[in-house]
């Protein structure tokens, strides 16, 4: 099932990693997971009961150009 968040929400969200940008819905490898993916660093955040869990720890690694500019969760 893909994500269903509402729209103004998805403009404000985005990554807690400090380059801070907008979110996606889906994942590369499924677009309809339920997941938000930062677009740059290509983190996964998971979306539990349709909240966005927007914690590094928690997250799944990105493959972007900007995945290991200073996580620290935990």
């Amino acid at each position: 099932m893909a994500v269903d968040l509402d729209a103004a929400l998805m403009e404000i969200l985005a990554c807690p990693c400090p380059a801070h940008a907008q979110l996606r819905s889906g994942t590369a490898a499924d677009p309809d997971a339920d997941a938000l993916t930062c677009t740059a660093c290509g983190r996964s955040f998971p979306v539990t009961d349709g909240i966005p869990v927007l914690l590094l720890h928690e997250a799944l690694p990105g493959t972007g150009p900007d995945a290991d500019s200073g996580g620290g969760g935990g």
